[in-house]
């Protein structure tokens, strides 16, 4: 049975160390950190995942705060939002929430976020940083994957590692940083063919193809390692019961074969969030002068 890397724990423990370095450095710079979120409509699961973020700001001692245009707002109006937030000295870290609504266009939205600002790591400044294996802003999921398989004692120096996705959120960041760990790494898509060959052969995988359900247990090698990016809504089982979360691993089945897994929820998306704040702290201590502070020794 395979050991569960659990992100809300890990995640709970980031937020202590955060909480300690924010305190610590308050009376010197004067004013808390800041997350400023820019969201766009009113899509559902958005709404979800910026509440959550902003409480997790305030454990914290991050101030947050958030410019919700209408799903009818124009592309110069957001930009204008944007522009203004790059320019507040009380606004350490800037996350434009996707989805972004059409006409829109996202890529031009992150393009305007001031790279010191770009605490999800997206801005074409942090990603070339992270190829050429500098200091910065990291993409928030891929990091907090890494966080939770060095926490779990998972050993990369060598391993086979496949990763099933591209995207630049996650897919792309997620191989560089596995191969700077010194994995042989893998980068599989849509257009992959024989993927579940690929897969039996993984002694890392990582499913981050928006597929609820793809990766079941043959196509798992047994004892590989399995990281679960997914998040789906599923129908309610039987009618007058809850909707249930579901990942892109069928999980019943892959969990007495892996040596460890992610769960689905309570995996990889506290670690997102944990690495969103920590890149939150990062950019407001660069500001301040004080340049970044290690987190306190994490218990295994």
């Amino acid at each position: 049975m395979a050991r569960r890397l659990n992100g809300r724990v890990l995640a709970a423990h980031y937020e202590t160390s955060l909480r300690t370095s924010v305190a610590q450095r308050l009376a010197t710079a004067g004013c808390p950190p800041g997350l400023a979120v820019v969201r766009v409509g009113d899509d559902g699961a958005s709404g979800v995942y910026v509440g959550r973020k902003a409480q997790a700001c305030g454990r914290v001692g991050i101030r947050s705060w958030i410019i919700h245009h209408p799903a009818t707002a124009s592309q110069q109006e957001v930009l204008e939002s944007i522009c203004r937030l790059n320019a507040d000295p009380a606004c350490d870290g800037i996350l434009v929430q996707l989805p972004i609504p059409a006409p829109l266009d996202a890529r031009q939205l992150l393009l305007a976020v001031d790279p010191a600002k770009d605490v999800d790591g997206l801005h074409p400044l942090n990603l070339g940083r992270l190829v050429r294996g500098e200091p910065g802003l990291r993409s928030c999921t891929p990091a907090g994957i890494m966080a939770l398989l060095a926490h779990g004692g998972v050993v990369l120096e060598g391993i086979r590692a496949l990763v099933i996705g591209r995207s630049i959120l996650v897919g792309q960041p997620m191989g560089i940083m596995l191969q700077q760990a010194n994995a042989t790494v893998t980068v599989a898509h849509s257009r992959t063919r024989n993927l579940a060959d690929h897969c039996r052969q993984a002694e890392l995988l990582v499913a981050a193809a928006g597929q609820p359900g793809l990766v079941g247990g043959h196509w798992v090698r047994p004892g590989a390692v399995v990281v679960d990016v997914g998040i789906h809504r599923a129908p309610p089982p039987q009618q007058g019961t809850r909707a249930t979360l579901q990942g892109d691993v069928r999980f019943a089945e892959v969990e007495p074969l892996a040596s460890h897994i992610t769960p689905v929820p309570g995996g990889v998306g506290p670690m997102t969030v944990a690495m969103l704040l920590w890149n939150t702290v990062q950019a407001w201590q660069q500001r301040c002068g004080g340049g970044t502070a290690p987190l306190a020794p994490l218990p295994r």
